[in-house]
């Protein structure tokens, strides 16, 4: 008997075997009337770092420059430097095709208005810039966007504050296509080409929070979004024994379109070797003391 043949007869019911459907009940039959099929390209992931280094760093960096940086711009830079390691995943997606851009800009998400509201900087060339000259522009223009004065966000918050509800949606949507899809920019209205870069980054640290995974919103236009949490001791084992480590969790939300397991993986390795020794990366700051303490 031909293979195919044999495959059509053993797919068949064995005799006096039927098979029968089922009705779905109780949950599953729930769960069936409130969701349709999937449509959600979103994936989650995380790992954990010892951050004794990562610490250190900080210490360091702060001392030598007087900048304020933070572990949140570390993690954007680790971020950076992945990015720039692997190119073929610094990428937009427009109809179909990626699109490589034409640098790494990282978004970093800051607090405005007393911390009641969020707004954004967007550092352009990130992997070419050391940790100090990010956490000086991201302060600097973060103190722009809480008075609205910054002039990549200020007037577009302003248009969006004043704009209906009922035309939020599609005006969102036209900035999206406007900004992202066809790469625009609209200087008399504040309106920037790829306003949030190649990824975001946001901390909830700050909060207390150890872990956490964020959305990402389609006029977003972009692959993944990290949230850096809070430095906390845990226990974790070392050479056989259970000791207490400054860890630090770090969490993505991606978007399947750009990245399947593998590219993920990719970035992951890269961003994880830069936040467990970053003098290694920026020798500039060699040489610190042991470290002082958690920072955020």
């Amino acid at each position: 008997m031909a293979p195919e043949a044999r495959r059509r007869r053993s797919a068949r019911p064995a005799p006096g075997r039927t098979r029968v459907a089922t009705r779905a009940q109780g949950w599953r039959k729930i769960a069936a009337a409130t969701w349709g099929e999937p449509v959600d390209p979103q994936i989650y992931g995380d790992f954990d770092v010892d951050a004794e280094r990562l610490l250190a760093f900080v210490d360091q960096a702060r001392q030598a420059t007087g900048a304020h940086v933070t572990v949140t711009h570390v993690v954007g830079k680790s971020v950076a430097h992945a990015l720039a390691e692997h190119p073929s995943l610094n990428t937009r997606l427009v109809r179909g095709r990626f699109v490589p851009r034409d640098s790494v800009d990282i978004f970093f998400v800051v607090a405005v208005d007393g911390g009641r509201d969020l707004s954004g900087v967007k550092v352009v060339g990130a992997d070419r810039k050391s940790v100090a000259e990010i956490a000086e522009e991201v302060g600097r223009r973060a103190g722009s966007a809480r008075t609205g004065d910054d002039a990549e966000f200020g007037k577009a918050k302003k248009v969006l504050a004043v704009t209906p509800r009922p035309l939020l949606r599609a005006g969102l949507r036209l900035h999206a296509w406007l900004t992202s899809d066809h790469d625009a920019e609209i200087h008399r209205l504040g309106i920037a080409r790829q306003p949030f870069g190649s990824g975001m980054i946001t901390s909830v640290g700050m909060f207390g929070v150890h872990r956490a995974y964020a959305p990402l919103s389609p006029f977003y236009r972009l692959p993944f979004l990290a949230l850096v949490s809070e430095v906390t001791e845990k226990p974790v084992v070392r050479d056989g024994e259970i000791v207490a480590r400054p860890m630090l969790t770090v969490s993505a939300t991606i978007d399947h379109r750009y990245y399947d397991g593998s590219h993920a993986a990719k970035l992951a390795t890269s961003v994880r070797a830069y936040l467990d020794d970053p003098f290694a990366f920026e020798p500039a700051f060699a040489g610190a003391a042991e470290p002082a303490g958690q920072r955020r």
